[in-house]
């Protein structure tokens, strides 16, 4: 099962997560929802290399895709999905509150 960390309140994972409803190769996990699935995810974020240029621009990196074997990407087309396009010129939402 490929585990997606994401937040409703994010757009690009709102999108994940319509294309993976009643699909069960996914397991949607809302980081926001409790302390325990923020935990993972931070630690997760913490180790894997996956996050570094997230982090170097100043992203949340979600949503975040692990893979059966251990791998992490943030690249939806890695696990067959399609990645969300928005609207030229729209803003999008950076960790420091910027274009939300």
């Amino acid at each position: 099962m490929i585990k997606i960390y994401g937040m409703p309140t994010c757009r690009y994972c709102s999108y994940i997560e319509e294309q993976v409803k009643g699909d069960e190769r996914f397991k949607v996990i809302d980081i926001g929802e409790n302390v325990r699935n923020m935990g993972k995810f931070m630690r997760l974020r913490d180790t894997s290399k996956a996050f570094d240029h997230a982090k170097e621009i100043g992203d949340i990196g979600i949503p975040a895709f692990v893979l059966e074997d251990g791998t992490v990407t943030l690249k939806p087309e890695d696990v067959g999905l399609k990645e969300y396009q928005p609207d030229e010129g729209a803003a999008t939402c950076g960790i420091d509150g910027k274009g939300c």
